[in-house]
């Protein structure tokens, strides 16, 4: 019998998730509730809840070989480095329906300068900034933004995975961002290039829109925690916890978002003839109530995406077909409840951590899941396998029955220098 190929009977649909991690692990647990799912490598978590095969995000030729062997309907690319690297566009020139920007759109994450000059192009509001080569010149730079009573931002333009943001109160603090970034290379080649903005003030938000060409709808917003620590101190990671809904956050907050961030970006690339079929995640600042587009993600962001789908009814991977194929999107169902996500990281995380340790996972409660990030399998044991490790995950009729659920699920999680905040969800 045929395989569908159209947008509306999903029941039959064969999906491919790509990646291993939590963020993974979340999309993959949540198509499977309206698809056949299949993640590629996945991880022992990922295991547990849909079939995994053993393909590196890597092999674009084993992934192709597997959608092809495997009749895959739609390939759904969850880390942004096979994105920035071109598995979207390699996997269109053969044919594969992907959820997933191809390789010039994914330069809006693994390029900064890129990014940034779209912003300037389309009159995206931003913060004022130049990209560097030369770290003299950036430090020149850095002198005259300071003496003019400024502070400043020094960011990697390519991809470090979430850290490669310093946002710096003394000239000092910035020489020494643009040495780590430039001169010791501490994030490799994403720091060959650095873009140094001035300094915005103010709460932050993210959106997640999919997007298909010219159509796209966002998700509900949730907000991270991007420092180790509690009280928002420590260096940043990739998020050490998140909740939805985000009160503050209005309705008119986002419509103008999409007006003055989203639309226009997307408008500009289909200006340059590149088209967006994927997530566009825009992160964002309010000051002195003047929304700014501080960057820009070619993905679902994690953790908010561990935190979403348990705030989503149907729909989500009807959604993401559509927007594949360029169609208009139908939104999916969004329950009227709330979700807290928290990280259970590695001890020394971000920085240097130990891995192979074994984890103990007490029993989870019910309106709780355990969203698995950085684990393996080890002589048939599970063990630590990066820095975040697992997201404890819930849902509850309340903001504070979700947080209760997601920190007993969280106390489940042992393993020797476990670590997580104590106080996600509870920023001002």
């Amino acid at each position: 019998m045929p395989r569908p190929k159209t947008a509306g009977n999903l029941g039959a649909m064969r999906i491919l998730v790509v990646g291993g991690g939590g963020r993974e692990h979340a999309l993959a647990w949540k198509l499977a509730q309206e698809a056949e799912v299949l993640c590629a490598p996945g991880n022992p978590g990922i295991a547990g809840d849909v079939e995994c095969v053993p393909v590196r995000q890597d092999d674009f030729a084993g992934l192709l070989e597997l959608c092809r062997h495997r009749e895959v309907d739609l390939v759904v690319v969850g880390p942004e480095d096979p994105l920035i690297a071109g598995l979207g566009s390699f996997l269109r020139e053969h044919g594969i329906t992907v959820y997933g920007p191809g390789k010039q759109a994914a330069q809006l994450e693994g390029s900064k300068a890129f990014s940034k000059e779209l912003m300037f192009e389309a009159g995206i509001p931003t913060a004022e900034f130049l990209s560097f080569h030369d770290p003299n010149e950036a430090k020149t730079y850095v002198r005259e933004r300071f003496a003019n009573g400024r502070q400043v931002a020094v960011k990697a333009s390519g991809n470090a995975l979430g850290k490669g943001v310093v946002v710096c109160e003394t000239e000092l603090e910035a020489e020494e961002a643009i040495d780590q970034m430039m001169v010791q290379r501490i994030f490799g080649d994403a720091g060959s290039v650095v873009v140094i903005e001035d300094r915005l003030r103010g709460p932050e938000f993210s959106l997640l829109t999919i997007v298909g060409d010219e159509h796209f709808v966002s998700l509900p917003i949730a907000q991270d925690h991007k420092q180790a620590f509690d009280g928002d101190k420590g260096p940043n990671t990739g998020g050490m916890g998140a909740y939805s809904p985000v009160d503050w956050v209005t309705s008119d907050m986002v419509a103008e978002t999409e007006e003055r961030v989203v639309a226009p970006a997307l408008r500009r690339l289909r200006e340059r003839g590149i088209l967006y079929r994927g997530t566009l995640f825009s992160g964002l600042m309010m000051d002195e109530g003047q929304i700014y587009c501080l960057e820009y993600n070619v993905r679902f962001g994690d953790p908010e995406i561990e935190t979403l789908v348990l705030r989503l009814g149907f729909g989500f991977a009807n959604a993401l077909y559509e927007a594949a194929l360029g169609h208009k999107i139908t939104p999916p169902e969004v329950l009227r409840n709330a979700a807290v996500s928290v990280f259970v990281a590695s001890g020394g995380y971000p920085g240097s951590i130990r891995k192979g340790l074994p984890i103990e996972l007490g029993r989870t409660p019910e309106g709780a899941k355990l969203f698995h990030a950085g684990t393996a399998e080890q002589d048939g044991k599970l063990v630590t396998n990066g820095g975040r490790v697992v997201a404890a995950c819930a849902s509850g009729a309340t903001f504070e029955e979700a947080r209760r659920l997601a920190y007993l699920a969280a106390e489940g999680v042992r393993f020797e220098g476990a670590f997580y905040r104590s106080d996600i969800g509870l920023r001002p």
